[in-house]
């Protein structure tokens, strides 16, 4: 089973689960006799059952649940069983915390996600089975939901016919399509966020690209992540016109392409001068040029382009699919 997530600095996820069920029996808002079941729990704080089982096995231990006759604990102080739907406001949580668990979990397992799927668009239209992904990573409904939703403002899976989650098939043709429209409209978003777009922004935008240049090729595909967003998105989402970037928003799907792709093949930074090419674009940025920046910007999407078409069939000719248990024909 996967890890928990816990997060740099945070308490483990039993101890908050404990907290949460500990703060709602002694103010009253779980009642005595109420059952606790692991799977309820689980869903509801978005979480595995390993860290579920791990709080009501630590609150036994207190005394403030106990066995009973049927599956589960019941809150002590009660003679017999009260089943009820558990809900936030019987453990006294916030809607705040729980979504914060939520994108926390969801967070740490959306890249390999994000990634698996991606490699199955290149061979057709494939089924994500949300309840076969959330058993695959020992986590709840909610969860593999989250990562799903995320999914799909990237432009790799849709909801289709009966509520199913399908991936979205990525091709040669399709991949042309995207980078077109990305060549049509990003220069143009470009030019007109350049005056909305803040000096510190920009100037965060520019440290983190030189820190990347001195590392190459040391990058993960988080930090690879980033700097797309960097330039292609947090750059783009100071144009004013709304309209501009929500059709930008369906070709993410090429972005994340060219990340997976270039690690799936097996290609350091070394042989990819994209850095150099986001660099031309924020230099113009910097110095008050747009339209220098809008054409640096462009440059840059036709050579992604074709290293594109070209990485797609490679992989076409080095691999085929592979058997995931949560995608299906």
């Amino acid at each position: 089973m996967a890890a928990e997530a816990t997060g740099t600095g945070r308490r483990p996820a039993y101890a908050r689960i404990c907290d949460a069920v500990r703060t709602g029996i002694e103010r009253g808002t779980l009642p005595a006799g109420a059952v606790l079941l692991e799977g309820p729990l689980a869903e509801l704080f978005n979480s595995s059952r390993s860290p579920v089982k791990q709080a009501l096995a630590q609150l036994e231990s207190e005394g403030l649940l106990s066995r009973f006759q049927g599956r589960g604990l019941m809150v002590s102080g009660a003679d017999r069983p009260l089943r009820l739907e558990l809900t936030q406001e019987h453990l006294a949580i916030g809607e705040e915390a729980l979504a914060d668990e939520r994108t926390n979990t969801a967070d740490l397992y959306y890249y390999e996600v994000e990634r698996e799927i991606l490699k199955r668009s290149l061979f057709g239209r494939f089924r994500v089975n949300e309840l076969a992904l959330a058993r695959h990573y020992g986590v709840g409904r909610t969860v593999a939901r989250e990562i799903l939703l995320k999914a799909q403002l990237a432009g790799i899976v849709t909801k289709g016919e009966k509520a199913h989650w399908w991936i979205v098939p990525l091709n040669e043709e399709r991949l042309r399509n995207l980078y077109q429209l990305r060549e049509l409209l990003e220069p143009v978003a470009l030019q007109a966020a350049a005056a909305h777009l803040p000096a510190d922004v920009l100037d965060d935008i520019r440290k983190r690209l030189d820190r990347a240049m001195q590392r190459f090729p040391d990058l993960g595909i988080a930090e690879l992540d980033q700097l797309e967003k960097d330039l292609h998105t947090d750059c783009l989402a100071f144009c004013p016109n709304r309209e501009i970037l929500e059709a930008l928003g369906r070709s993410r799907a090429s972005i994340i392409s060219g990340k997976h792709m270039q690690s799936i093949l097996m290609r350091t930074p070394r042989t990819d001068a994209f850095l150099d090419e986001h660099s031309a674009v924020v230099t113009w940025l910097a110095k008050g040029r747009p339209a220098e920046a809008a054409d640096a910007l462009l440059n840059h999407l036709v050579i992604s382009r074709e290293k594109g078409v070209e990485r797609l069939a490679e992989f076409h000719r080095r691999f085929s699919a592979t058997a995931v248990d949560y995608i299906v024909d």
